[in-house]
């Protein structure tokens, strides 16, 4: 009993640093403002904003160089007095709607929002078919043929025709 205790609880040691951590954020110290009031909004604008190098990853989280701007970017926006909403709009002029991690919905954008549910529906369609096409193969049945595609495979085969009499 006191060995398993001690396995158990060495594993909780090793566990709970990971456990315990949240993402790491990618924000060096060196970018951060010194109002903490700034420094908050501009963590809150960085959470909306994505890294156009990496995927579905806001700037705030990533360490790519081209997110290191944007992050500076915002805080420098904000030091010259913009507000969050006017700041994102600065980036979005820039940069496109791809820029935003929620991107409004309007006909430019159709697409990013219309992809997920034509990528589902796809998958289930291929499904369908999959499973029907297996069906059809198991049980071996074909579409049925024409009068004059069965007594031309009649003729072919040398089958007698069937005039209707039993």
């Amino acid at each position: 009993m006191t060995k398993r205790f001690l396995v158990l609880i060495a594993g909780l040691g090793l566990l709970l640093p990971i456990l315990a951590s949240t993402p790491a954020l990618a924000v060096n110290p060196d970018e951060m403002l010194s109002n903490p009031v700034l420094e908050k909004r501009a963590r809150d604008i960085s959470q909306e904003l994505r890294c156009l190098v990496c995927q579905n990853q806001s700037i705030d989280d990533s360490d790519a160089e081209l997110a290191r701007d944007l992050r500076i970017l915002v805080r420098e926006r904000l030091i010259a007095g913009d507000d969050n909403e006017e700041v994102i709009e600065y980036i979005v002029a820039r940069y496109g709607d791809y820029v935003l991690l929620n991107p409004p919905l309007k006909p430019e954008t159709y697409i990013l929002w219309a992809s997920p549910a034509v990528l589902a529906i796809l998958a289930l369609l291929a499904v369908f078919a999959f499973y029907r096409r297996k069906q059809r193969e198991a049980t071996g049945t074909t579409a049925s043929l024409s009068r004059d595609e069965q007594e031309r495979l009649d003729e072919i085969l040398g089958t007698p025709k069937d005039n209707g009499q039993s």
